[in-house]
């Protein structure tokens, strides 16, 4: 009989393999794996970025109030102790005077308006603060998905490195018995051995990367995993809704974080600008002052001409008055201040231009991506079905003489690098979904929970990382391709 090569025969062995490795008696229990929204809990519990701009945002909005405290009542007290000796002409004649002062100052701005608008340039710069912060949250939910499907996809990718290599073994181990009976010669045993070797070194490979998306898993939250949740072959790969680039651009525009973050920044400095230029104009404040203090430190005599101090007389003093401020020249700064301005208002509009466009840019790119994905899926899965019946049909014909080996390890190589290329298809088409949705401005935790629905709790690499249905699909195409070359 002729023996029939298949992926899920090699799948099946490398399985039997794992599950060889574990007691068959009084085994303990595996493990629970951990979610994708648990993982994103750790992350905001636990990442230091986000908590870097958390701290970057609450500093930054303090501007408001440190703004807002120079329109408001300013109250300062103080007090003094001086001791003025004067020597005297006359000899051994030497004057002594002790002076106290005690002191509050009330001030009221009435006209600022440097002040004002500096008010108005806070509040867009605590606005745009909360957005990047926003933003940065937004980061966190595709990075999370980003790190949690990597190890997936290294899981995945693993999984078919150890099928591939028992495959290539089994093929090693068949050409060594065919060398034994004489049905072949040495060439089809080192050529056997050869890629075998290389299938080996790939899977050793794939097992770092393995330890490599742990490891970013561990960086991202700060937490050790032993095994996560599994994505199911269910989850529905579809184009997204609308189907429409435009409409999607259209959103972006309008709902994306950073760039409402930029359109504060432009603001912020428009207001910065009118700060600037008012500092031509006059300032009027409201001032009132309470002095109480000897008639010596007031410098007031009894009779109240300055300059003929009375020693030992306490004097109350309180002032009520509307200073006004005239700047005249101040050395070229305020001017200098203002053409800073319009420059750095210029800055901050281009820069919120070259958003923009990035944002047209990556809604168009993304929304065609999704819709390649999914097209891309399909393909995919049809790869791993024709490459199978391929891979049957070379291994039949090499039973029977018409194949020589090397046309067994190609197609066995064809097959395998399908199966990573439909792995990598599938978590490409959900990442760059969150990746559209960021760009929209409407990437949120629902989103995590709605793929979460689509975790398998009990997912073995080794089993899972193909649809259960391939193999049936590659039998029932054997046999029609079969069928067909009789017919003809």
């Amino acid at each position: 009989m002729l023996r029939r090569l298949s992926l899920a025969v090699a799948v099946a062995a490398t399985t039997g393999f794992v599950w060889a490795a574990q007691p068959a008696s009084n085994a303990a229990p595996l493990p629970s794996k951990t979610d994708l929204i648990s993982v994103y809990k750790d992350a905001v519990d636990n990442n230091a970025d986000l908590a870097a701009a958390q701290a970057d945002y609450l500093a930054r909005k303090e501007v408001v109030p440190q703004a807002r405290s120079g329109l408001l009542p300013q109250i300062n007290a103080g007090g003094s102790l001086g001791n003025t000796r004067t020597s005297l002409d006359e000899p051994d004649a030497t004057l002594n005077r002790n002076s106290e002062l005690v002191q509050a100052t009330l001030s009221q701005p009435l006209f600022r308006a440097d002040r004002w608008f500096q008010l108005k340039a806070a509040e867009n710069i605590s606005e745009q603060a909360q957005l990047e912060f926003s933003a940065t949250q937004q980061r966190l939910i595709l990075q999370t998905a980003e790190t949690y499907f990597g190890v997936l996809r290294a899981e995945d990718n693993l999984a078919a490195s150890k099928a591939e290599e028992a495959a290539f073994k089994r093929q090693l181990d068949q050409a060594n018995e065919r060398f034994d009976v004489g049905l072949s010669d040495k060439t089809d045993v080192l050529e056997s051995q050869a890629g075998y070797d290389t299938a080996r070194a790939n899977r050793i490979v794939a097992e770092q990367a393995v330890e490599d998306a742990f490891q970013a898993l561990v960086t991202l939250t700060n937490r050790e995993y032993s095994s996560i949740e599994g994505i199911l072959h269910s989850l529905p790969v579809v184009v997204p809704t609308p189907n429409d680039a435009k409409a999607w651009v259209d959103t972006s525009v309008q709902q994306n974080i950073a760039l409402q973050a930029s359109n504060y920044a432009v603001n912020a400095a428009e207001e910065t600008l009118r700060q600037r230029k008012a500092g031509h104009l006059p300032t009027v404040d409201a001032v009132v002052q309470y002095q109480k203090g000897d008639n010596d430190a007031l410098g007031f005599t009894n009779s109240g001409i300055p300059g003929q101090p009375t020693y030992g007389k306490w004097v109350d003093q309180t002032s009520i008055g509307v200073q006004l401020n005239v700047p005249i020249y101040s050395g070229g700064l305020t001017s200098s201040q203002v053409r800073e301005s319009y420059q750095r208002l210029s800055q901050s509009e281009q820069l919120r231009e070259s958003q923009r466009r990035q944002v047209v840019q990556d809604a168009r790119n993304q929304h065609r991506a999704v819709n390649t994905d999914v097209e891309t899926v399909k393909a995919r899965r049809q790869a791993i079905i024709s490459n199978q019946s391929s891979l049957e049909a070379t291994e039949i014909g090499y039973q029977v003489g018409t194949r020589n080996i090397v046309d067994v390890l190609d197609a066995q190589r064809q097959l395998y690098s399908a199966v990573r290329d439909y792995n990598n298809s599938r978590y490409d088409y959900i990442l760059d979904n969150l990746r559209l949705k960021q760009t929209a401005g409407t990437l949120s935790p629902a989103d995590l929970q709605a793929l979460s629905r689509y975790l398998k709790a009990d997912y073995n690499p080794d089993k899972d990382f193909l649809p259960p249905d391939l193999a049936k699909a590659a039998e029932k195409q054997l046999e029609s391709n079969s069928k067909t070359r009789t017919q003809q």
